[in-house]
């Protein structure tokens, strides 16, 4: 099996760096990144990453910064990691001055060809774990994804705003704090890629269940498109559905469809279902009150306690959502209690889609410390 890899930044990522130099040139500059040894050690004991340091030391071997106050503290720092048992299969330096548009200088990969277009390394599912937006853009370089502890000091706000939104697909995590990377790798990325193409639809799904609410919607219905991007927001997970459908007929093969693929989808991402809660629910908006209950046990079925006086909202069918709901439970293998009350149609089904999203955001739910089934058939 192709090896994955931790491609790890030293300099306030394992090490807290020191304005205004941001050279670790001294001892008392030397701290450690906050739990990072704690977290790290369960990395690499419990988890099949290798580990490989990736780091720039801008000038090193230069008189203003001379090799002989670098490679001490490097050594101890190398020599306390091992003590906690976190060992790196490799370092590379990139000591480049003056350091512009050098190849070998993160975001380059010059220093990192071994591990590119080499059967060994899954670098698909690879990750670069630094503080600039340079490792961000490294990741994006190599073909892997990025964790970001983000403090890049290096860059001003706005400057940080325009690159991370041409990076933002690269961002697998955003964090501070070294439990949330440990959680992360632990529990994995619960993403996958689903098509469902018939002689009336075709159908593309990108769905991350860990993601952060990130919407792309085109299903050719804008009220559709609408209440698809609730549950990718309030359920907090990056959903992009792209739909061509016979709509010149009508709009009923495109929402069922579209239910199906949904689910199918979940499926998929949901196949592992350790230390997952399994079960979720609620909410009111304004004078509607919506309750969804939701479980994901592996079986289907459907309770539909919402009626509609209206033939449409927007362009879209209200015989509609009870079919879209029926779709994804069947495809999905889930339960699904759905009631609703209120006077506003708009109002009753937006609720009823937040609560839906709420409910898979409950349900979904993960311990990173459990190795739990919430079934006591063993099996979900």
């Amino acid at each position: 099996m192709a090896k994955r890899v931790l491609f790890i930044d030293r300099d306030g990522t394992l090490i807290l760096e020191d304005p205004p130099t941001y050279q670790l040139d001294s001892y008392d500059k030397l701290t450690f990144y906050p739990h990072m040894f704690e977290f790290m050690t369960k990395i690499a004991k419990e988890l099949d990453y290798e580990l490989v340091m990736v780091t720039n030391q801008d000038g090193l071997g230069t008189e203003k910064f001379p090799e002989s106050t670098f490679w001490p503290l490097h050594n101890l720092i190398m020599k306390s990691l091992e003590g906690e048992d976190i060992h790196f299969s490799a370092v590379f330096i990139d000591k480049t001055y003056p350091h512009e548009n050098a190849p070998t200088r993160k975001p380059g990969t010059g220093m990192l060809t071994g591990y590119m277009n080499n059967p060994e390394y899954d670098l698909a599912n690879s990750f670069v774990i630094g503080d600039r937006i340079t490792d961000v853009q490294l990741a994006k370089n190599l073909g892997c994804k990025a964790i970001w502890l983000n403090e890049d000091a290096s860059l001003g706000a706005e400057e940080i705003s325009d690159k991370v939104s041409e990076l933002q697909d690269t961002i697998a995590l955003e964090t501070l704090h070294w439990s949330k990377i440990y959680e992360f790798l632990k529990l994995g990325l619960r993403s996958v890629t689903h098509e469902r193409n018939t002689n009336e639809t075709r159908i593309h799904i990108e769905l991350n269940l860990d993601g952060n609410g990130k919407a792309e919607i085109g299903t050719g219905i804008g009220f559709f498109d609408h209440m698809l991007e609730q549950i990718a927001r309030h359920g907090k997970m990056d959903l992009r559905i792209q739909v061509t459908g016979d709509l010149h007929i009508d709009e009923h093969h495109s929402i069922e469809d579209t239910g199906i693929a949904l689910g199918e989808a979940f499926a998929k991402a949901l196949a592992d279902k350790t230390g997952m809660e399994r079960y979720g629910f609620a909410l009111p908006m304004d004078e509607a009150d919506a309750k969804v209950l939701i479980d994901f046990g592996g079986r289907n079925w459907i309770v539909w306690n919402a009626e509609f006086k209206r033939e449409k909202i927007g362009e879209m069918p209200t015989e509609m959502f009870f079919h879209f709901f029926k779709s994804f439970s069947d495809a999905a293998r889930c339960n699904l209690n759905i009631e609703c009350r209120g006077d506003n149609e708009h109002h009753k089904i937006e609720a009823i889609f937040k609560a839906f999203a709420k409910a898979i955001r409950m349900a979904v739910k993960r311990d990173p410390l459990s190795n739990y089934l919430p079934s006591t058939k063993g099996v979900l």
